[in-house]
């Protein structure tokens, strides 16, 4: 289907779609390069939305619903800024024919930013249409209304969006400055609507990524590596003859991988080859990673805060309190393995992959096969959660080479020790801190030096292990820690805070769910307790006395209003009952130090005698300005604390000097349904702002809560992610 057939008999504005997003790709003609039957220029506003023939609106999100009801929210503020019904939006998401780039699905921004695009591409439409009615009937446009896709002119005059396109091609720009509608005036956004997705999803109807199939596919497993410095010696290819469904075996440098005409037989076939590896180091000592990760060589200094003199007043300080804080690797804990289904067919190649970075990743899949970027073509399908960069993009590589090795589509799945082993992984952080007390218990300086992995080339050169196995050279490194959130916000007359980024190239490292921030905030909320407590302060009083934005000690009041916070300067009487202590902490960030604000107070109980620490309760109180949905924003919430508890309290990639050996849920255990705990959550909704994030910035809140918390029910500090018990035990003894 080219442009001419997907625009017959429409113009300008209007776009007759129809066909889905998955028979356009297995109806395309693979004789010619990918060409997109759509306008894609970023300021044209048919790339952003289509009116068809049925009155369908056709929504284009280069951003995509990682599981997180944003397909749901997209259209609610379409539907809402276009006058039409919630029912008649659909939206194709991350189709790199189909939409715009927009970058990956990352930092908490589809709503910020991907919606307000959209919300303004409707905007321009609804205009364009009500003043060519206006036009018509020679009226105001001012003095029309607009219901249900219905421009109304008094009872007597009423035209359809579908007569108005019909009637005039339109040539419409995006137009930024759009004017939106009021808060009063929208009838969907602040609601919570139900999703669209969920229906099938528990009925068994919808088509994950682990779902699909196209016709002829075949099956591939990876045979990884004994580690990932190891050579590969030679392997046997008589010793799985005896599987009858095997097709082939794909080999080139260390990538090596059994293609079978069924799933099972390529499970078979990798369990049976056998292989010789040459092993070699790769990892520290993990007993000396703080070490390790000091030694490293320093890329860059940055110095995001820096007020007064903070060296003559930490001097003059009565108290001077030094503390380091650290957190581990963590793996993004998939409960899904990835998957993905490849296509390569006359020189270019339809990739279908649950990635959240489906732009990007054309292009780095374009580099391992050696084609240019427009015969690429990456088609978003949901799959199991990712947050982060997790094994998805590794996959659809996977799936890319091979299909172009054997000129077939073949399915590649992951297993559990493939995600678990070899997806990247959060780098590991390390957090100098110093402060200074005076005689009147107020602080007078705050220093801290923070130690995070360099980032360096671009994403085209990403270490994918379908690139680096082959033979192929990457150089490129995510270094999946953000220095964002490393200065404090609080008011401290002196203040220096440095960033020294470390050249490492052990891990493999990506963004992990709240990437960089979960670990700044962590070490600054918690040594902001230990400065409190220092000075015999109540920690919530401390936090207000030093914070003048409004809206900071806005939720900082709710969830001590949600919570019943009692003053008291920590730590407090131990509650002790049956070896049992409880206590309960608080933690505040402003995310990024530019949007949404949150507080966040829980209750922990620690046992005695096992180490053994546990949340029990949670209140978080929320301010992300516009609130879209707000049952979808309270979802996002609450799975982002229960996910943060767990990497905090049970979460920690362990290695030995060649390898990864937490490649299951036994040797990476996550947290349990009888253990999460009752969550509250309170949303101050700001209709007359603009929305921000949600996703992201409830966790950047629990480490710190968590080991304030434990310093409250027990007196000790926990100060190094995660709070295993061995670790509690060796500090109460």
């Amino acid at each position: 289907m080219d442009r001419r057939d997907f625009l017959k008999g429409m113009g300008g504005l209007v776009i007759s779609f129809s066909f889905s997003t998955r028979a356009l790709a297995q109806n395309a003609d693979s004789a010619r390069p990918f060409a997109s039957p759509k306008p894609m220029g970023k300021n044209q506003l048919d790339a952003w939305l289509s009116i068809g023939k049925d009155g369908r609106v056709m929504v284009y999100s280069g951003k995509v619903d990682l599981g997180t009801g944003t397909r749901t929210a997209l259209a609610q503020m379409v539907a809402d800024e276009l006058d039409v019904a919630f029912s008649r939006v659909e939206l194709v998401m991350g189709d790199t024919l189909l939409t715009v780039d927009q970058g990956q699905t990352a930092g908490s921004l589809t709503i910020q930013d991907g919606g307000s695009t959209l919300r303004r591409a409707a905007a321009c439409a609804r205009r364009a249409m009500t003043q060519y009615a206006a036009a018509r009937w020679g009226v105001p446009p001012e003095t029309l209304t607009v219901s249900n896709g219905i421009i109304s002119a008094g009872p007597e005059r009423k035209i359809t969006y579908t007569e108005v396109v019909a009637a005039q091609s339109f040539d419409v720009p995006l137009d930024s400055n759009v004017p939106l509608k009021p808060p009063g005036s929208r009838l969907l956004v602040g609601q919570s609507v139900s999703r669209v997705d969920i229906p099938d999803k528990v009925s068994g109807r919808f088509t994950y990524m682990q779902d699909f199939k196209l016709p002829g596919m075949l099956h591939a497993r990876v045979i990884r590596p004994s580690g990932p410095a190891a050579c590969l010696v030679g392997f046997d290819a008589a010793s799985i003859h005896g599987v009858r469904d095997l097709v082939r075996i794909v080999h080139k440098d260390n990538y090596l991988a059994v293609v079978c005409k069924s799933e099972w037989g390529a499970v078979k076939a990798a369990r049976m080859l056998e292989v010789k590896w040459q092993s070699a180091e790769n990892f520290p000592d993990q007993s000396a990673l703080t070490e390790y990760w000091r030694s490293l060589p320093i890329r860059s200094v940055e110095r995001p805060a820096a007020k007064g003199q903070v060296s003559p007043a930490l001097g003059r300080a009565k108290q001077r309190l030094k503390a380091t804080y650290t957190f581990a690797p963590h793996t993004h804990g998939s409960i899904g393995p990835a998957c993905a289904v490849a296509d390569f067919k006359e020189g270019r190649c339809t990739i279908w992959s649950a990635s959240q970075a489906t732009h990007s990743l054309q292009g780095e899949i374009a580099s391992v096969l050696g084609v240019d970027k427009a015969q690429v073509r990456l088609i978003y399908l949901d799959g199991a959660g990712c947050y982060g960069r997790n094994g998805h993009e590794d996959c659809a590589a996977d799936a890319a080479f091979i299909s172009q090795a054997i000129a077939q589509p073949v399915r590649v799945q992951w297993m559990r020790a493939d995600e678990h082993g070899w997806d990247p992984k959060s780098p590991p952080t390390v957090v100098d801190l110093e402060g200074g007390i005076d005689e009147n218990g107020r602080p007078t300086a705050w220093k801290s030096d923070f130690y995070l992995a360099a980032a360096q080339g671009t994403l085209s050169e990403f270490p994918l292990l379908a690139a680096t196995l082959s033979g192929q050279k990457r150089t490129g490194y995510i270094s999946g820690q953000i220095q964002k959130n490393a200065e404090v916000l609080y008011a401290f007359p002196n203040i220096a805070t440095n960033v020294y980024r470390l050249q490492d190239r052990a891990f493999r490292t990506s963004h992990l769910r709240s990437p960089g921030r979960l670990q700044n905030v962590f070490a600054n909320e918690a040594f902001f307790d230990e400065m409190a407590a220092a000075a015999g302060a109540d920690p919530l009083s401390w936090r207000l006395e030093y914070l003048s934005d409004p809206r900071a000690r806005a939720v900082l009041e709710d969830v001590a209003r949600m919570s019943a916070w009692q003053y008291r300067p920590a730590p407090s009487p131990a509650q002790l009952s049956g070896g049992t202590a409880r206590g309960r902490g608080l933690a505040f960030v402003r995310y990024d130090n530019d949007r949404t604000y949150v507080a966040t107070v829980l209750n922990v109980e620690v046992d005695l005698k096992s180490g053994k620490v546990r949340v029990t309760d949670v209140w978080c109180s929320h301010d992300c300005g516009q609130v879209i949905n707000p049952d979808g924003a309270r979802n996002q919430i609450e799975g982002g604390i229960v996910q943060t508890i767990s990497r905090v309290l049970l979460e920690e990639v362990r290695f030995d000097r060649d390898r990864i050996t937490t490649i299951d849920w036994v040797t990476y255990p996550i947290l349990r349904f009888p253990e999460v705990p009752n969550i509250s959550i309170s949303l101050i909704d700001r209709p007359e702002t603009v929305p921000w994030g949600v996703g992201e910035m409830a966790p950047a809140t629990i480490p710190g809560a968590i080991s304030n918390a434990v310093f409250n029910a027990t007196g000790i500090r926990m100060r190094s992610v995660p709070f295993l018990p061995e670790k509690v035990l060796a500090l109460l003894k």
